[in-house]
This record gives structure tokens, C-alpha cells and sequence, in this order.
């Protein structure tokens, strides 16, 4: 059986970016019943009620130990005051920047996303 673009996408990864992904994915689906993960663009893209929240990618830019480092793209990053939220030349979206050698920062993915959906309303 062949596997969906979506998993396949996390399966291609490497360590230790693979675990770090497949557990924002887990952490991004579990916040509330209404997120749904969709394969869109190419990249596993998450939604709530139809808009788009945030989606799941490797900046080829920033790296950890020479590994490129996973983040999470915040559609309506612009909407939020965060300091670790990065811009870069994006108008609307920020990211976050995941060290995939370090404990994912739950608590803190998990107030944004709260706070993404409370945008969404």
C-alpha cells in the first residue's frame, strides 16, 4: 500500500528532525476537535474550520549542529506579539523556530495555537 504525500513526507525525514515533526504534528492535531491536517502546497498544512492556522516545514537556513531546523509557519503570524516569532520578508506569516534536539516547547506551541484559534474564531 502506498502511503499518502502527508506521511510520506514525515517518513522521508531524517533524525532528528523526523521525531521532532511527527511530534508537532501530533501536538498540532490534539489542541482541538475542529484542526484538520491537509496536504496543501506540498507541505503538511493544518487548519481550523476551513483556515488555514499553520503548516509544518525545514528551513533550509537555520540550522542546529549543521541540521536544518524544523519550524512551525503561522498564517496571521503578523496578528500575534511574540518575540520568537520571526518575520524574515513575510508580510502576513511568522514561524517558529523548533530545535529538534531539545524538548518541543508544548506549552508555548500550545498558547499560540489557542490564540490562533480565538483569531479564527
Amino acid at each position: 500500500m502506498q502511503l499518502r504525500p502527508i506521511d510520506d513526507f514525515f517518513e522521508q525525514q531524517t533524525e532528528p528532525n523526523k521525531s521532532c515533526l511527527l511530534s508537532l504534528r501530533a501536538l498540532l492535531l490534539k489542541q482541538d476537535p475542529f484542526i484538520t491536517e491537509e496536504w496543501k502546497y506540498k507541505l503538511p498544512s493544518y487548519y481550523y474550520k476551513g483556515k488555514m492556522l499553520c503548516y509544518l516545514w525545514i528551513h533550509k537556513k537555520y540550522k542546529f549542529d549543521g541540521v536544518p531546523q524544523p519550524y512551525i509557519g503561522i498564517a496571521d503570524g503578523n496578528k500575534l506579539e511574540d518575540a520568537d516569532l520571526v518575520t524574515e520578508k513575510r508580510v502576513r506569516m511568522k514561524i517558529l523556530l523548533i530545535d529538534p534536539t531539545d524538548d518541543i516547547p508544548v506549552e508555548r506551541i500550545e498558547m499560540l495555537i489557542k490564540n490562533l484559534v480565538l483569531l479564527r474564531g
